[in-house]
C-alpha cells in the first residue's frame, strides 16, 4: 500500500476548531493524514471547498496534500445541509481517481457523507473502503429527537455504507455495539481504533504558571469546560453544577468555558452563548463564569493544566478528543457516563462518571475533588498514565496502518456497477443551476 484518499467532506484540516460543525473529525482527519504520511504513505485528503480563495489543491504536510472539491457553492453550509451536494462531490471524486498518475489503494472516508460519496468510487476501481462514522444518525436522533436536522433519508443510506463498506472503524466500544444493534453491522468487518492526542501539544505543566498564563485567581477552585458551543455539549448543566457547588457545598468554584465561532463570544454572533448566559444569570453565577470564545490549539495545554477537574457531560459522545487531553495533562476528568467518556475515563481512578443533564451528581462529585486535592493529583496522574498508554495518535497512527494494509491485500474486484446511495436524494439547487445534476446519480 502507498497511497491513500481520506476523504471529509464537512471536515478540513485546515478550518479553526471551535464552530458548531468544526471540532473532533478535523482534529482526527488532520493526525490520522499525518501518521499515515510519517509511515510513508502518500495522502491526499478530499474536502468540500467551502471558500472561494481556497486553491485547488495544498500541499499541506509531508506526502499529504488537501484536495478541495467543488461541490455546491464555495461557502461554509451546515452539515445537514449537504447531502443533495454528495453527488457532484463523488463524481469530481470518480474524475480525480481516473486521471490519477498512481492508483490509489484505499479510501478512509469520515462521516457517512463521505461514505456516501466515496463508496461507489471505490466499488468502481476496485479499492477497499474503511469508513469511521463519527457519529451515527440513529443515536443523533435518539438523543435529539426534533433538533435534528438531518433527514430521516440518513438512515437508509447508513444501513448501506454499514452493508458494503469493507471495514469500519468503531471509536469506542459503545460505539461497535450501536453499529451492529442498530444497523446490524458484521461484527467481523468492525475494528476498533479510539481517537487520540499529540504528545507535542498536551502535557502535564505547573499549575501556578498555567493560571498566570490564563489570568486566572490563583486559589479558586477552577472547572474547564472546553469543546464546540452547542446544546448537546450540555455545557448547561455545567453551569448548574457550577451553582450547586457554591450554593450548597460552599466550594469557591469558577467556570471557564472555551470553545465558540470566534475569538471572543458577542450577543450578535452565539445564541448558544446568549442562551448560556442567561442559565449561569438564572443560577446567580454569572460572575463566575468566563467565556473566552475560541482559542488556538497551541494555547489549550495552559487552559487544561490550570484547572482543578475538567468537566464534560453532553447528551451523548461518539468518542470525545477533549476528556483525552485534559487526561495527558494530568487533570481529573468528571465526564458524562456515555460513548466514548465512558471508556476513555475510568471511574474512580482517573475521575468520575455521572449521568447526563444531572447536575446534582455532577456537583457531588465536583465537591469531592475541592475537598480531597491529593485524592485530584492522584486521579490526575493515573489519567496521564492511561492517556499515554492508550490514546496517541501514533498508536492511532499504527493501528489504522495495520487495518489499511491488510484491506490492501485483500483488494475488491471493480465492479463498474452503481452503488444505490443517491436514490431518493433531492438535486442540489446549486448544482442544478451549473448544469449539473447534484445529488442524482
Amino acid at each position: 500500500m502507498q497511497r491513500i484518499a481520506i476523504v471529509s467532506e464537512h471536515a478540513s484540516p485546515l478550518a479553526p476548531v471551535g464552530g458548531v460543525d468544526s471540532g473532533g473529525q478535523n482534529i482526527y482527519v488532520a493526525n490520522v493524514a499525518r501518521q499515515l504520511a510519517a509511515r510513508g504513505y502518500r495522502v491526499d485528503v478530499f474536502t468540500r471547498l467551502d471558500n472561494p480563495s481556497q486553491p485547488p489543491v495544498i500541499d499541506w504536510d509531508e506526502n499529504v496534500r488537501i484536495i478541495h472539491v467543488p461541490a455546491g457553492p464555495a461557502r461554509v453550509l451546515p452539515k445537514e445541509d449537504l447531502i443533495p451536494l454528495m453527488g457532484g462531490f463523488s463524481r469530481y471524486l470518480r474524475d480525480c481517481f481516473e486521471v490519477a498518475e498512481e492508483p490509489y489503494d484505499l479510501i478512509h472516508a469520515n462521516f457517512f457523507m463521505s461514505a456516501m460519496a466515496a463508496l461507489p468510487v471505490a466499488r468502481r476501481f476496485g479499492i477497499p473502503l474503511a469508513v469511521t462514522f463519527h457519529a451515527l444518525g440513529r443515536v443523533r436522533r435518539r438523543h435529539q429527537a426534533q433538533a435534528d436536522r438531518f433527514p430521516d433519508s440518513r438512515f437508509g443510506i447508513e444501513d448501506e455504507i454499514v452493508r458494503q463498506a469493507d471495514c469500519i472503524i468503531a471509536e469506542c466500544p459503545q460505539d461497535r455495539q450501536d453499529l451492529i444493534e442498530l444497523y446490524g453491522a458484521d461484527p467481523g468487518r468492525i475494528s476498533m481504533v479510539p481517537c487520540g492526542f499529540d504528545r507535542d501539544e498536551m502535557a502535564p505543566m505547573d499549575r501556578a504558571q498555567a493560571r498566570s498564563l490564563v489570568r486566572w485567581e490563583p486559589d479558586a477552585f477552577y472547572l474547564l469546560q472546553l469543546g464546540r458551543m452547542v446544546p448537546r455539549k450540555g455545557i448547561d448543566n455545567v453551569i448548574r453544577a457550577l451553582a450547586r457547588l457554591r450554593f450548597q457545598y460552599r466550594v469557591d468554584a469558577r467556570l471557564c468555558v472555551v470553545g465558540g465561532n470566534i475569538a471572543m463570544p458577542t450577543d450578535q454572533d452565539v445564541p448558544e452563548w446568549r442562551r448560556l448566559r442567561d442559565v449561569a444569570r438564572e443560577e446567580g453565577v454569572l460572575d463566575f463564569v468566563e467565556f473566552t470564545g475560541r482559542r488556538g490549539r497551541s494555547q489549550l495545554r495552559r487552559y487544561y493544566c490550570a484547572a482543578d477537574a475538567f468537566v464534560s457531560t453532553p447528551w451523548y459522545e461518539p468518542f470525545g478528543m477533549t476528556p483525552v487531553e485534559a487526561m495527558a495533562c494530568a487533570t481529573p476528568v468528571v465526564g458524562a457516563d456515555t460513548g466514548g467518556i465512558r471508556y476513555s475515563v475510568v471511574d474512580a481512578v482517573t475521575g468520575f462518571l455521572v449521568p447526563p443533564r444531572d447536575p446534582d451528581r455532577l456537583a457531588g462529585k465536583l465537591a469531592v475533588l475541592a475537598r480531597d486535592p491529593d485524592l485530584a493529583r492522584r486521579m490526575g496522574r493515573a489519567g496521564m498514565h492511561r492517556a499515554n498508554r492508550m490514546f496517541t495518535w501514533q498508536r492511532v497512527g499504527d493501528e489504522l496502518a495495520g487495518i489499511f494494509e491488510v484491506l490492501a491485500r485483500q483488494r475488491p474486484r471493480p465492479s463498474g456497477s452503481r452503488v444505490p446511495l443517491f436514490r431518493g436524494v433531492p438535486a442540489a439547487p446549486a448544482l442544478q443551476q451549473a448544469g449539473d445534476p447534484g445529488g442524482k446519480d
